[in-house]
């Protein structure tokens, strides 16, 4: 039995290596804007699936599928751990999970600030992956007021004002 336990240990450990270096660029892209119609503003993540796949094995211990019931939660949970807003004030703004889609090589991930409206000032940190791949970069384009601001994201540079 033991011996079954630490053979599946190390596939799920090889797996997961194998599938973090299978590409040589890690990125992940989100559009954050204002929505005039519902007062809200808008995140749109979109990140390569078989690195959260492979993330979501690591924490999970188990092989874990993105098409199967229970990875959305495992997901919703470390995006709100791994990507916040702060208003100008420092206070964190709550983010509404509106859900998530995935296919063989995406994963987006939809959420909102409900009735707000950012504003330069605002803090965004992105910590997304970084904690599985060290050349992990995250861009953001945020749209506030005027033309749209892109910050980039990486294990050196986590958080940003919005200029």
């Amino acid at each position: 039995m033991l011996r079954s336990v630490i053979r599946c240990a190390a596939a799920v450990l090889a797996f997961s290596s194998a599938a973090a270096s299978a590409h040589n660029y890690h990125m992940g892209i989100a559009d954050i804007s204002y929505n005039e119609r519902t007062g809200s503003t808008e995140i749109v993540h979109t990140y390569t699936a078989h690195d959260v796949a492979t993330l979501l094995t690591r924490q999970a211990g188990r092989v874990v599928d993105l098409g199967q019931p229970g990875s959305e939660a495992l997901l919703r949970k470390y995006a709100e751990q791994q990507f916040t807003v702060s208003g100008r004030k420092g206070e964190r703004l709550p983010l509404t999970w509106i859900g998530m889609k995935a296919d063989a090589d995406s994963v987006v991930i939809f959420q909102e600030i409900a009735r707000t409206r950012l504003a330069a000032g605002s803090r965004i940190h992105n910590a997304v992956l970084t904690d599985l791949i060290p050349t992990q970069k995250n861009t953001v384009n945020v749209q506030v007021d005027g033309p749209v601001k892109t910050l980039v994201f990486d294990q050196g540079n986590l958080d940003q004002l919005i200029p």
